[in-house]
């Protein structure tokens, strides 16, 4: 199993590129999002790959963030959600906006992604909410997150971790946090956005 690669990019196409690992050239395919991030061509570039093997073929998915890969397994075990379907969705949607969307279960920003209908996506925010990693106000695009100031993103964080402390599960007390957040704006404080996620979580 490849689980990284180190090399110089060769060539970039619509939906793969072509990495030059000491004269072996990986053929590696990658998000739109991925794509356009990459550094430009002749120049070194670090993918975290996973390896999917099937009877007929080896085929190698190439991420710059290790997150983006954990996401990229973790659609996929979604019915409905195939490999082609997983990277279009990160494709459309960054790992934290992705993150957001199933925290928020806002289904709307997931189906944006092509080949995914409305059905689908109210089935990913729905399975993925109880799977989805721990994330912060920041990582979730909420209010206070671009330009954020310390405070709220302090606020947020120590109002999952006093709801984690209150023996609720880590994604259940993110995603209530981050609807009171939402909720609250940018002048939400700890205690606020913890009474907040307690009535959601009491719901």
């Amino acid at each position: 199993m490849i689980g990284k690669l180190k090399g110089v990019i060769e060539t970039i196409g619509e939906s793969e590129l072509i990495l030059d690992v000491n004269g072996v050239g990986y053929v590696v395919a990658a998000s739109a999002r991925t794509l356009r991030h990459l550094p430009g061509l002749g120049q070194a570039a670090v993918l975290h790959i996973e390896t999917q093997m099937r009877e007929d073929s080896i085929r190698l998915f190439g991420f710059l963030a290790e997150a983006e890969r954990d996401w990229f397994r973790l659609l996929q075990s979604v019915q409905g959600v195939g490999a082609k379907v997983a990277l279009a969705i990160l494709g459309a949607l960054s790992s934290a906006d992705l993150a957001s969307a199933v925290a928020l279960q806002d289904k709307a920003a997931v189906a944006r992604a092509q080949g995914v209908g409305p059905k689908l996506a109210a089935r990913i925010v729905a399975e993925l909410k109880d799977k989805a990693p721990l994330v912060g106000a920041a990582e979730m695009g909420l209010p206070g997150s671009a330009g954020a100031t310390p405070a709220l993103e302090g606020a947020a964080n120590d109002a999952v971790l006093a709801l984690v402390n209150l023996g609720y599960a880590r994604p259940q007390a993110a995603q209530a946090v981050a609807k009171g957040a939402a909720s609250l704006g940018a002048g939400a404080t700890t205690a606020a956005l913890i009474r907040l996620g307690l009535k959601e979580l009491a719901q």
